[in-house]
């Protein structure tokens, strides 16, 4: 089906592509909300590496709690979706014909 040209551009395609799921792995996006009461950590392929609730659960109610916590996720997603973008364009573009 592919030539041996064509089998090792994709053999290079895959190994830059899971290059840059590694480099992904060791960036870190974070997003908070209330002020720094909430903060997620996300790293480049979108896991939450923590979460951290800066107040006692006791001063803070539960709706309230759960809305801080949707901010700082969707910051936080945001962010990765910019870094995650960037990083695999910048991998894709390796591969483009120059003009």
């Amino acid at each position: 089906m592919f030539g041996n040209n064509q089998q090792e551009m994709l053999l290079k395609m895959q190994k830059a592509m899971e290059e840059s799921k590694r480099k992904l792995e060791e960036i870190r996006v974070s997003g908070d909300a209330g002020g720094g009461l909430i903060r997620v950590e996300f790293d480049g392929n979108r896991k939450l590496i923590s979460l951290e609730i800066n107040t006692s659960l006791n001063d803070i109610e539960k709706e309230d709690l759960e809305d801080l916590l949707a901010v700082a996720i969707a910051k936080a997603l945001e962010a990765v979706e910019v870094v995650n973008e960037q990083t695999m364009s910048t991998s894709a573009m390796n591969f483009l014909p120059k003009f």
